[in-house]
């Protein structure tokens, strides 16, 4: 299920269905989104905080998220952040209304099972990428080209220019599937489980130490989350390091984890939790992973109709 194309002028919603975010970086977000020519549209309780850590209540975070959706005016959502209270709002999702009005849902982090829920249940096209208050505030906080294709029907392409490198030769492709490895981790076990078997897998993560990966990676292994992925991609890997150890030790256990795996392997696209360059990952279309001396994830198809 592919949403239409989004083009310069259109009106775009932003909201917050999981923690609140500081008011100055959700202005500095919709002022950007301004300047790439959208109409932004705020939900009304986009700025919101309600205690202890949230953007509103459930329902005022589920009633936003549906008018988003819903309105026909709005062509595009911006999630303001992620941090942590989307998994509330699995349950009372309204996937008929969803399915009635598909629309790029922009989002990372928290957002990931809420993404891969929607993936999986509507076969809604999902867009890991920058957020209001999480990247589109800062100046060097997004992927101009990888953002431009994903909206404007463009196939996404990105290479060592956004970071990506080599940990294990090979080419593949598949159908892209993942997020943030931390999310879909807390996900086994429950109807929200991501459906990763036999995909392009994309992985990545913020601040875990590189046993705290190992674990993780672990626990998908004996989930049979990992069965028949065709390549697996992983994302900067932000902070995730051990003071003291070498910096190469998160390679080293990635390789380990997966030393069954006999296709290629990837690190270092910066998509998600970025120091910089947030690269839009469309989730659920075909692309390749060409792990070599000059390494790409070359999307073989548009994330939108045009």
């Amino acid at each position: 299920m592919k949403p239409a194309s989004v083009s310069s002028g259109a009106r775009v919603a932003v909201v917050a269905p999981a923690s609140n975010a500081k008011l100055d970086r959700i202005e500095g977000g919709i002022a950007a989104l301004g300047r790439y020519g959208f109409e932004v549209v705020p939900a009304p309780h986009a700025t919101g905080k309600n205690a202890p850590y949230f953007a509103g209540t459930v329902e005022e975070r589920l009633e936003d998220l549906h008018w988003a959706f819903a309105d026909s005016e709005i062509e595009a959502i911006f999630c303001t952040r992620g941090g942590y209270g989307s998994n509330y709002l699995l349950e009372d999702l309204d996937l008929d209304l969803i399915a009635d009005h598909p629309k790029p849902f922009f989002g990372y982090s928290d957002l990931t099972v809420m993404q891969t829920w929607l993936l999986d249940q509507l076969g809604l096209v999902g867009f890991h990428g920058p957020m209001a208050a999480a990247d589109f505030y800062r100046d060097d906080g997004v992927d101009e080209g990888s953002f431009s294709d994903a909206l404007n029907g463009g196939k996404v392409t990105a290479g060592a220019a956004q970071g990506l490198r080599v940990l294990k030769p090979g080419r593949a492709s598949g159908v892209v599937h993942g997020g943030c490895l931390s999310m879909l981790v807390s996900s086994l076990g429950t109807p929200f489980a991501p459906q990763t078997e036999g995909r392009l897998l994309f992985l990545e993560d913020v601040g875990a130490k590189p046993y705290q990966i190992d674990r993780m990676l672990r626990q998908m292994v004996l989930a049979g989350k990992f069965d028949g992925v065709t390549g697996f991609v992983f994302g900067e890997m932000l902070d995730c390091a051990s003071p003291g150890t070498s910096p190469g030790l998160l390679d080293q256990v990635i390789l380990r984890v997966l030393d069954w795996f006999d296709g290629p392997i990837a690190i270092g696209l910066r998509s998600g939790h970025v120091s910089r360059g947030n690269v839009t990952l469309p989730m659920g279309i075909e692309a390749e992973i060409v792990a070599d001396e000059e390494p790409v994830l070359r999307y073989l198809e548009s994330a939108v109709v045009i």
